[in-house]
């Protein structure tokens, strides 16, 4: 028996953050329903989660998605509207990063893969303002432990210092650093 036409649907998730970021002094409790695409791997899902965390600010919201790919996946505006932030998960292509850095006066992107291929492949493209380009590379082994524990519901603490983070989930607290990268022109 084959499925037919059927349409697979997003699985919304309910986070409760309870955020502690001393770099940025931004101390908030966050109460965020998040939907995963089908297509979405549980890693990109809390590297998108943890991507709104660590930019969190006034304006701050999820995109349409996997459904809007014109969109990044999380967007800053200002009161008008106003693109000011580009965030994005994984490792966008080239001419999406030229776009974003016309689009936006900041672009950044989490990347919770491997790296090494992709700065390589970018370093030869053209990217708008790439020099300016902020790459953030999230802990695999974080992520590898953090998708073992995913919840459709979840609570939990998330402390960063020194760009350490720290994710207290029940008697879990889990770690690892986010590292810093640019392209090398």
């Amino acid at each position: 028996m084959g499925t037919g036409n059927v349409a697979l649907s997003a699985t919304v998730y309910s986070f409760t953050v309870r955020l502690a970021d001393a770099d940025r002094g931004v101390y908030e409790t966050l109460m965020l329903r998040v939907a995963q695409h089908p297509s979405e791997s549980a890693d990109y899902l809390l590297t998108r989660l943890l991507a709104y965390c660590l930019e969190y600010t006034e304006g701050i919201a999820f995109s349409k998605g996997l459904s809007n790919p014109e969109e990044p996946a999380i967007a800053v505006r200002d009161l008008t509207g106003a693109l000011q932030t580009w965030i994005d998960i994984g490792t966008p292509a080239g001419d999406r990063l030229h776009k974003a850095g016309k689009a936006a006066r900041r672009v950044v992107v989490y990347v919770h893969r491997d790296v090494e291929s992709w700065l390589l492949r970018l370093n030869s493209e053209r990217i708008h303002r790439a020099e300016a380009l902020e790459i953030y590379v999230v802990d695999r082994e974080l992520l590898g432990a953090w998708v073992a524990l995913l919840e459709r519901r979840m609570d939990f603490d998330l402390s960063v210092s020194e760009r350490h983070l720290y994710v207290s989930i029940g008697n879990a607290t889990l770690s690892g650093v986010i590292e810093a990268r640019r392209l090398t022109r």
